[in-house]
């Protein structure tokens, strides 16, 4: 899930999240659709032959692979595919791993019973404050509160105020039924779940919400025609599939139940049952506000839309504030204290900062760069850990790659990322202990099998991918070690080298083979200081890099569209297993944003 905090912590998914998700970029209502149709018509392709520029490495075998792991049921075998998938994803270069997130946020003594758990998301619904009243700062504008369409961690934690799933993660990180009433029913070959739905749920308006909203949600977000990011989680999900293509899920006449028929065993089916992106939503609601099904994220617009979870959203100045106020619908509402959450809508670190200080905030997710070392033993400073990285990325079909082969294009790319000192950037700009990056899926996600995806085997040495400098082991290297020392830049000449380029006696690009790049970031004093660290390490050798900042919006949807050479990027898991980490790299993947095959 692509993030989007504005920290020196960089902690925000999807991921965006990401993702996102934290989470891929998003874009504005307008433009979203066009853009989509694009990634939905590859997605019919599936693994079949892609196209991209000439120095884009063909990813035929990345698409194949993705779809092996989806439905293999050998979890050492799966482990050993997603190694080669990973494999495959280093060796572009194109993803440059800096370091593996953890997760900050001040929160005044006065305030309990926030908790967040791995991927980024912020439960405040059981909150108690003063007044019953919570002045919070979580990012800027979101970019949408249709929980199919986001796939940012911002809004994720958003939508789990505004809406409910069939699971939630409680105080301890583990999954509870939420609008499920207790635990389903599964088939002794895995393959069916059968949901009881608890008795007398409503939506935010009273009207009824059972088994069929969940039924009509998760085709929605499956129907191409709705352009969500996540749609290929139904894949990864394996839900089985109707003749017609509709998903092969069920309710009861009654509306009691909900059924789902996976092709294949899930062993994270009850983890995305949890995920916003499956979250029931209204389907009258959508279907007044978008009749023609162009815009589907239409009806989430502006304040008052109807939502399932502990609070709607009841004012929206864009730009500005949003509040949230107690909903008396939702199934639980007796064990929330909070009557109101103000919501202030800011990327300006420092006044942010300043409002906490001064008493106008009580919570706030980001901490201007320069004052972490001020704050960091303060007793309302909080690291929690989080499973996501904080990378850099690529535009695979950039024109500073045109003329090259894709060999010498990834070449390219891996000099970038040798040059790139991440201890620095993590002991200078972080400050908070986060652990230099060598490979894209985090530190310490489970491998399915009870132990940890990378780790040192007899099958595996890890992080892999090239060897960089005169290290020991083929395959290998450090990322504690990266930056612009002699030997780095020796190996950085050598692949820069091999890719055409020239130097001078001094080790500096030739005047007759220069390279010019811009790297794309959003607001914040963390992400200009990690663009300016790279900056100053990659003119160790004469690249000139640019920074250019643009609005959160604007940059998620550059990022989307391709219109980048080298951009900032950060991704929380979405659950806790490597696939989440390696589908999103998919040529169908609306969270694709190095335009692998496209």
């Amino acid at each position: 899930m692509k993030n989007r905090v504005i920290t020196a912590l960089l902690v925000g998914a999807m991921v965006l999240s990401s993702a996102a998700p934290v989470f891929a970029g998003e874009t504005e209502v307008a433009t979203e659709a066009a853009a989509a149709t694009a990634e939905t018509e590859s997605a019919t392709e599936g693994a079949a032959s892609t196209k991209s520029s000439a120095a884009a490495p063909d990813w035929d075998e990345y698409n194949s692979l993705i779809n092996q792991i989806y439905s293999e049921t050998d979890m050492k075998a799966r482990k050993a595919l997603m190694h080669k998938a990973e494999d495959l994803l280093m060796d572009t270069g194109a993803v440059v791993p800096l370091y593996f997130y953890n997760d900050i946020y001040m929160l005044n003594k006065d305030c309990t019973g926030l908790y967040a758990n791995l991927f980024g998301f912020k439960y405040f619904a059981y909150m108690s404050a003063p007044n019953n009243e919570l002045n919070a700062n979580l990012a800027s504008e979101p970019d949408h509160l249709d929980p199919a369409l986001n796939s940012t961690v911002d809004g994720a934690c958003l939508a789990i105020l505004n809406f409910s799933g069939l699971y939630a993660y409680d105080k301890d990180n583990k999954l509870v039924p939420e609008l499920a009433d207790g635990e389903p029913q599964e088939s002794e070959d895995g393959l069916t779940y059968t949901f009881k739905m608890k008795p007398g749920l409503k939506w935010s308006d009273g009207d009824t919400l059972d088994a069929n909203d969940v039924v009509y949600s998760w085709n929605r977000l499956a129907n191409p025609d709705t352009a969500a990011d996540y749609s290929y989680l139904i894949d990864s999900m394996n839900v089985a599939k109707k003749d017609d293509g509709t998903l092969d899920i069920e309710a009861s006449d009654d509306g009691s139940t909900f059924t789902v028929h996976l092709a294949k065993p899930c062993a994270y089916f009850l983890d995305l049952c949890a995920f916003p992106a499956f979250f029931p939503v209204p389907q009258q609601a959508i279907e007044k506000a978008d009749p023609d099904g162009k815009n589907p994220g239409a009806w989430a617009l502006e304040a008052g839309f109807v939502g399932s979870g502990p609070f709607t959203l009841t004012s929206w100045t864009h730009n500005q504030s949003m509040t949230y106020e107690k909903n008396p619908n939702y199934w639980n509402a007796d064990a929330v204290s909070l009557n109101k959450i103000n919501f202030m809508l800011s990327a300006d670190d420092t006044a942010i900062y300043n409002a906490y200080k001064d008493g106008s905030l009580q919570f706030i997710d980001t901490v201007p760069n320069d004052e972490i070392p001020n704050v960091i033993n303060n007793d309302d400073f909080y690291i929690i850990p989080n499973l996501g990285t904080y990378y850099a990325c690529f535009n695979v079909n950039s024109s500073l790659f045109d003329g090259k082969t894709p060999e010498q294009a990834a070449e390219m790319r891996k000099a970038f990322s040798l040059l790139i000192d991440r201890q620095w950037i993590v002991d200078s700009v972080g400050q908070t202990g986060q652990e230099p990056a060598g490979t894209f899926i985090p530190d310490g996600m489970a491998d399915g099998m009870g132990g940890v995806f990378d780790t040192n085997d007899d099958d595996y040495t890890y992080p892999v991918t090239w060897k960089f400098g005169d290290k020991d082991a083929v395959g290998y290297y450090d990322p504690s070690t990266t930056g612009p020392t002699d030997d780095n830049i020796a190996e950085a000449r050598k692949l820069l080298e091999d890719a055409g380029y020239e130097f001078t006696d001094d080790n500096k690009l030739s005047d007759s083979t220069p390279i010019n790049i811009e790297y794309l970031t959003n607001d914040g004093t963390g992400h200009v200081a990690v663009a300016q660290s790279m900056q100053q390490d990659l003119a160790a050798i004469g690249i000139n890099m640019t920074i250019n900042s643009e609005e959160w919006n604007v940059f998620l949807n550059d990022r989307k569209n391709g219109n980048f050479d080298f951009a900032r990027e950060g991704w929380f898991a979405d659950y806790n297993d490597p696939i989440n980490m390696l589908e999103m790299w998919q040529t169908s993947s609306g969270n694709n944003d190095a335009q692998f095959g496209r």
